[in-house]
Protein backbone atom coordinates (compact mmCIF):
# COMPACT_ATOMS: atom_id res chain seq x y z
CA UNK A 1 0.00 0.00 0.00
CA UNK A 2 1.33 3.46 -0.87
CA UNK A 3 0.01 6.77 0.37
CA UNK A 4 0.67 10.06 -1.42
CA UNK A 5 1.30 13.19 0.62
CA UNK A 6 3.39 16.33 0.23
CA UNK A 7 6.96 14.97 0.19
CA UNK A 8 5.58 11.40 0.13
CA UNK A 9 5.51 9.82 -3.31
CA UNK A 10 3.91 6.73 -4.81
CA UNK A 11 5.83 3.66 -5.90
CA UNK A 12 5.85 4.70 -9.56
CA UNK A 13 9.13 4.19 -11.38
CA UNK A 14 11.59 7.10 -11.37
CA UNK A 15 13.71 7.60 -14.46
CA UNK A 16 17.37 8.56 -13.94
CA UNK A 17 17.82 12.34 -14.06
CA UNK A 18 19.36 13.78 -17.18
CA UNK A 19 18.78 10.73 -19.38
CA UNK A 20 19.89 11.60 -22.90
CA UNK A 21 19.32 9.86 -26.23
CA UNK A 22 22.85 8.53 -26.79
CA UNK A 23 24.44 5.20 -27.49
CA UNK A 24 26.23 5.23 -24.13
CA UNK A 25 24.59 3.07 -21.41
CA UNK A 26 23.19 4.80 -18.32
CA UNK A 27 25.20 4.46 -15.12
CA UNK A 28 23.77 1.94 -12.67
CA UNK A 29 22.05 3.40 -9.63
CA UNK A 30 23.95 2.80 -6.40
CA UNK A 31 22.56 0.12 -4.11
CA UNK A 32 20.63 1.45 -1.10
CA UNK A 33 21.52 1.00 2.54
CA UNK A 34 19.28 -1.84 3.74
CA UNK A 35 18.35 -2.81 7.28
CA UNK A 36 15.57 -4.49 9.27
CA UNK A 37 13.76 -3.27 12.38
CA UNK A 38 11.85 -5.11 15.11
CA UNK A 39 10.05 -3.97 18.24
CA UNK A 40 8.70 -5.38 21.49
CA UNK A 41 10.16 -8.83 21.16
CA UNK A 42 11.89 -10.33 24.23
CA UNK A 43 9.59 -13.11 25.50
CA UNK A 44 11.89 -16.14 25.77
CA UNK A 45 10.54 -17.44 22.45
CA UNK A 46 6.86 -17.21 23.38
CA UNK A 47 4.03 -15.37 21.60
CA UNK A 48 5.41 -16.20 18.14
CA UNK A 49 8.75 -14.54 18.87
CA UNK A 50 10.56 -17.49 17.27
CA UNK A 51 8.36 -17.41 14.16
CA UNK A 52 8.98 -13.68 13.67
CA UNK A 53 12.71 -14.15 14.28
CA UNK A 54 12.95 -16.97 11.73
CA UNK A 55 11.15 -15.00 9.03
CA UNK A 56 13.14 -11.86 9.79
CA UNK A 57 16.32 -13.87 9.31
CA UNK A 58 15.13 -15.16 5.94
CA UNK A 59 14.01 -11.71 4.80
CA UNK A 60 17.22 -10.07 6.01
CA UNK A 61 19.27 -12.55 3.98
CA UNK A 62 17.21 -12.12 0.80
CA UNK A 63 16.95 -8.35 1.24
CA UNK A 64 20.64 -7.80 2.01
CA UNK A 65 20.21 -6.22 5.44
CA UNK A 66 23.44 -4.93 6.99
CA UNK A 67 22.14 -4.36 10.51
CA UNK A 68 19.06 -4.62 12.76
CA UNK A 69 17.35 -1.91 14.79
CA UNK A 70 15.47 -2.78 17.99
CA UNK A 71 12.62 -0.46 18.90
CA UNK A 72 12.81 -1.27 22.63
CA UNK A 73 11.00 -3.45 25.16
CA UNK A 74 13.84 -5.86 24.61
CA UNK A 75 12.98 -8.03 27.65
CA UNK A 76 9.54 -8.68 29.16
CA UNK A 77 8.15 -8.11 31.64
CA UNK A 78 10.82 -6.53 33.80
CA UNK A 79 13.96 -6.01 31.73
CA UNK A 80 17.12 -7.82 32.77
CA UNK A 81 18.73 -8.12 36.20
CA UNK A 82 22.31 -7.97 34.96
CA UNK A 83 24.69 -8.84 32.13
CA UNK A 84 24.51 -12.51 33.17
CA UNK A 85 20.68 -12.67 33.23
CA UNK A 86 19.50 -15.90 31.50
CA UNK A 87 17.22 -13.82 29.28
CA UNK A 88 20.20 -12.71 27.20
CA UNK A 89 20.28 -16.28 25.95
CA UNK A 90 16.61 -17.27 26.10
CA UNK A 91 15.23 -14.05 24.53
CA UNK A 92 18.08 -12.87 22.31
CA UNK A 93 21.14 -14.99 21.57
CA UNK A 94 19.28 -18.30 21.07
CA UNK A 95 16.35 -16.73 19.20
CA UNK A 96 17.95 -14.51 16.55
CA UNK A 97 20.35 -17.16 15.28
CA UNK A 98 20.20 -16.58 11.50
CA UNK A 99 23.51 -15.64 9.93
CA UNK A 100 21.85 -12.53 8.48
CA UNK A 101 21.08 -11.28 12.02
CA UNK A 102 24.63 -11.60 13.38
CA UNK A 103 25.46 -8.10 12.17
CA UNK A 104 25.12 -5.13 14.57
CA UNK A 105 21.90 -4.56 16.48
CA UNK A 106 21.28 -0.87 17.16
CA UNK A 107 19.27 -0.76 20.37
CA UNK A 108 16.95 1.64 22.14
CA UNK A 109 15.20 1.21 25.49
CA UNK A 110 11.50 0.69 26.16
CA UNK A 111 9.41 1.10 29.28
CA UNK A 112 9.71 -2.59 30.17
CA UNK A 113 13.48 -2.27 30.02
CA UNK A 114 13.16 0.49 32.62
CA UNK A 115 11.55 -2.01 34.99
CA UNK A 116 14.91 -3.77 35.19
CA UNK A 117 18.61 -2.94 35.14
CA UNK A 118 19.10 -0.44 32.32
CA UNK A 119 22.82 -0.18 32.99
CA UNK A 120 23.16 -3.91 32.29
CA UNK A 121 21.80 -3.35 28.77
CA UNK A 122 24.38 -0.59 28.27
CA UNK A 123 27.14 -2.81 29.68
CA UNK A 124 26.21 -5.78 27.47
CA UNK A 125 27.49 -3.72 24.53
CA UNK A 126 31.02 -4.15 25.92
CA UNK A 127 30.95 -7.94 25.62
CA UNK A 128 28.54 -8.65 22.76
CA UNK A 129 29.63 -8.80 19.14
CA UNK A 130 26.32 -7.34 17.94
CA UNK A 131 24.47 -5.56 20.79
CA UNK A 132 25.03 -1.79 20.32
CA UNK A 133 23.63 0.51 23.00
CA UNK A 134 26.29 3.21 23.55
CA UNK A 135 24.01 5.51 25.58
CA UNK A 136 20.36 5.93 26.53
CA UNK A 137 19.99 8.22 23.51
CA UNK A 138 22.46 8.85 20.71
CA UNK A 139 23.05 9.95 17.12
CA UNK A 140 24.72 8.12 14.25
CA UNK A 141 25.75 9.62 10.93
CA UNK A 142 25.87 7.15 8.05
CA UNK A 143 27.37 7.63 4.59
CA UNK A 144 25.03 5.97 2.11
CA UNK A 145 26.35 3.81 -0.76
CA UNK A 146 25.57 6.61 -3.25
CA UNK A 147 27.56 9.14 -1.20
CA UNK A 148 24.63 10.79 0.55
CA UNK A 149 24.31 11.22 4.30
CA UNK A 150 21.71 10.06 6.80
CA UNK A 151 21.54 11.10 10.44
CA UNK A 152 19.82 8.64 12.76
CA UNK A 153 18.60 9.85 16.15
CA UNK A 154 17.94 7.03 18.61
CA UNK A 155 15.78 8.36 21.47
CA UNK A 156 14.96 7.27 25.01
CA UNK A 157 11.27 8.15 25.20
CA UNK A 158 10.26 6.60 28.55
CA UNK A 159 11.49 9.62 30.59
CA UNK A 160 9.02 11.81 28.67
CA UNK A 161 5.98 9.82 29.83
CA UNK A 162 4.55 11.43 32.96
CA UNK A 163 2.39 8.46 33.97
CA UNK A 164 5.53 6.42 34.70
CA UNK A 165 6.62 8.67 37.55
CA UNK A 166 6.55 6.69 40.81
CA UNK A 167 5.88 3.34 39.10
CA UNK A 168 7.94 0.23 38.37
CA UNK A 169 9.08 1.98 35.20
CA UNK A 170 11.91 3.71 37.04
CA UNK A 171 12.67 6.87 35.08
CA UNK A 172 13.93 8.70 38.17
CA UNK A 173 17.03 10.77 37.49
CA UNK A 174 16.41 11.02 33.75
CA UNK A 175 16.19 14.56 32.33
CA UNK A 176 13.81 14.55 29.36
CA UNK A 177 14.26 18.30 28.81
CA UNK A 178 18.02 17.86 28.42
CA UNK A 179 17.39 15.11 25.87
CA UNK A 180 14.91 17.29 23.99
CA UNK A 181 17.38 20.19 23.87
CA UNK A 182 20.07 17.79 22.60
CA UNK A 183 17.76 16.57 19.84
CA UNK A 184 16.72 20.09 18.85
CA UNK A 185 20.35 21.18 18.58
CA UNK A 186 21.49 18.01 16.77
CA UNK A 187 18.66 18.18 14.22
CA UNK A 188 19.40 21.85 13.68
CA UNK A 189 23.08 21.14 13.06
CA UNK A 190 22.44 18.24 10.68
CA UNK A 191 23.18 18.80 7.00
CA UNK A 192 22.27 15.22 6.00
CA UNK A 193 19.66 14.51 3.33
CA UNK A 194 17.86 12.32 5.86
CA UNK A 195 17.02 12.94 9.51
CA UNK A 196 15.48 9.71 10.79
CA UNK A 197 14.17 9.67 14.36
CA UNK A 198 13.58 6.40 16.22
CA UNK A 199 11.91 6.08 19.63
CA UNK A 200 10.06 3.44 21.61
CA UNK A 201 6.76 5.22 22.19
CA UNK A 202 4.41 6.34 19.41
CA UNK A 203 3.47 9.94 18.82
CA UNK A 204 0.38 9.42 16.64
CA UNK A 205 -1.31 6.09 15.95
CA UNK A 206 -4.20 4.91 13.84
CA UNK A 207 -5.84 3.45 16.94
CA UNK A 208 -5.67 6.70 19.01
CA UNK A 209 -6.67 6.91 22.66
CA UNK A 210 -4.96 6.03 25.94
CA UNK A 211 -1.63 4.19 25.63
CA UNK A 212 -1.69 4.58 21.84
CA UNK A 213 -1.26 8.26 20.97
CA UNK A 214 1.15 9.76 23.52
CA UNK A 215 0.10 13.24 24.67
CA UNK A 216 3.48 13.90 26.30
CA UNK A 217 5.25 13.30 22.98
CA UNK A 218 2.62 15.15 20.95
CA UNK A 219 3.14 18.24 23.08
CA UNK A 220 6.94 18.13 23.43
CA UNK A 221 8.64 15.90 20.84
CA UNK A 222 6.45 16.35 17.78
CA UNK A 223 7.00 20.15 17.52
CA UNK A 224 10.76 19.53 17.32
CA UNK A 225 10.30 17.00 14.51
CA UNK A 226 8.06 19.40 12.61
CA UNK A 227 10.44 22.32 13.17
CA UNK A 228 13.33 20.43 11.58
CA UNK A 229 11.25 18.83 8.79
CA UNK A 230 11.85 15.26 9.88
CA UNK A 231 10.11 12.99 7.36
CA UNK A 232 9.80 9.77 9.35
CA UNK A 233 9.47 8.77 13.01
CA UNK A 234 9.63 5.04 13.78
CA UNK A 235 8.52 3.52 17.09
CA UNK A 236 7.42 0.35 18.85
CA UNK A 237 5.38 0.04 22.10
CA UNK A 238 1.97 -0.47 20.49
CA UNK A 239 1.88 -4.21 19.75
CA UNK A 240 0.86 -4.03 16.10
CA UNK A 241 1.93 -2.51 12.77
CA UNK A 242 0.64 0.96 11.90
CA UNK A 243 1.32 3.93 9.63
CA UNK A 244 -0.08 7.44 10.01
CA UNK A 245 0.88 10.10 7.43
CA UNK A 246 0.24 13.49 8.94
CA UNK A 247 1.74 16.97 8.47
CA UNK A 248 4.44 15.68 6.13
CA UNK A 249 5.70 13.05 8.60
CA UNK A 250 5.26 9.29 8.37
CA UNK A 251 4.64 7.94 11.88
CA UNK A 252 5.39 4.21 11.73
CA UNK A 253 4.59 1.82 14.59
CA UNK A 254 6.61 -1.40 14.50
CA UNK A 255 5.85 -3.20 17.76
CA UNK A 256 4.85 -6.67 16.58
CA UNK A 257 7.93 -8.74 17.38
CA UNK A 258 6.09 -11.08 19.75
CA UNK A 259 2.77 -10.44 21.53
CA UNK A 260 0.20 -8.55 19.41
CA UNK A 261 -3.41 -7.39 19.52
CA UNK A 262 -5.95 -6.64 16.80
CA UNK A 263 -6.15 -2.83 16.40
CA UNK A 264 -9.29 -0.96 15.44
CA UNK A 265 -8.55 2.09 13.29
CA UNK A 266 -9.99 5.41 14.42
CA UNK A 267 -7.73 7.64 12.32
CA UNK A 268 -6.89 7.45 8.60
CA UNK A 269 -3.92 5.21 7.96
CA UNK A 270 -2.82 1.59 7.94
CA UNK A 271 -2.97 -0.89 10.81
CA UNK A 272 -2.61 -4.63 11.24
CA UNK A 273 -2.48 -7.02 14.17
CA UNK A 274 -0.07 -9.33 12.33
CA UNK A 275 3.16 -10.42 13.97
CA UNK A 276 6.00 -8.92 11.98
CA UNK A 277 8.80 -6.46 11.42
CA UNK A 278 9.97 -3.70 9.08
CA UNK A 279 12.54 -3.23 6.31
CA UNK A 280 14.14 0.01 5.09
CA UNK A 281 16.06 0.64 1.87
CA UNK A 282 17.66 4.09 1.82
CA UNK A 283 19.45 6.21 -0.79
CA UNK A 284 20.00 9.96 -0.90
CA UNK A 285 16.97 10.17 -3.20
CA UNK A 286 14.37 8.04 -1.45
CA UNK A 287 13.46 5.87 1.52
CA UNK A 288 11.48 2.71 0.82
CA UNK A 289 10.00 0.90 3.80
CA UNK A 290 7.87 -2.20 4.13
CA UNK A 291 5.97 -3.95 6.89
CA UNK A 292 6.28 -7.73 6.64
CA UNK A 293 4.37 -10.38 8.57
CA UNK A 294 5.79 -13.57 10.05
CA UNK A 295 4.83 -15.59 6.97
CA UNK A 296 6.99 -13.32 4.79
CA UNK A 297 4.09 -11.45 3.19
CA UNK A 298 4.63 -7.75 2.56
CA UNK A 299 1.49 -6.10 3.94
CA UNK A 300 2.38 -2.41 3.46
CA UNK A 301 4.93 -0.40 1.47
CA UNK A 302 5.66 3.29 1.16
CA UNK A 303 8.25 5.50 -0.53
CA UNK A 304 9.34 8.80 0.98
CA UNK A 305 11.45 11.41 -0.81
CA UNK A 306 13.27 14.43 0.64
CA UNK A 307 11.65 17.84 0.32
Amino acid sequence: MTISRRRLLSNSAILPAGMAVTAAPALAEADPLKFVLIGDWGRMGHDNQVDVANQMGKTAAEFGSVYTVSMGDNFYENGVAGVDDPQWQSSFEKIYTAASLQSPWKIILGNHDYRGNVQAQLDYSKTSSRWRLPARYYQETTTLPDGGKADFFYLDTSPFIQRYIGTKVDISGQDSQLQLEWLDAALGASTAQWKIVIGHHPIYTVVTGQDHDEPDLISRLDPVLCKHKVLIYINGHDHCLQVVNQGGIAYVTNGAGSQVYQPVAKREGFCSGAHGFMTVALTSQKLDFALIDMTGETIYTQTITPA
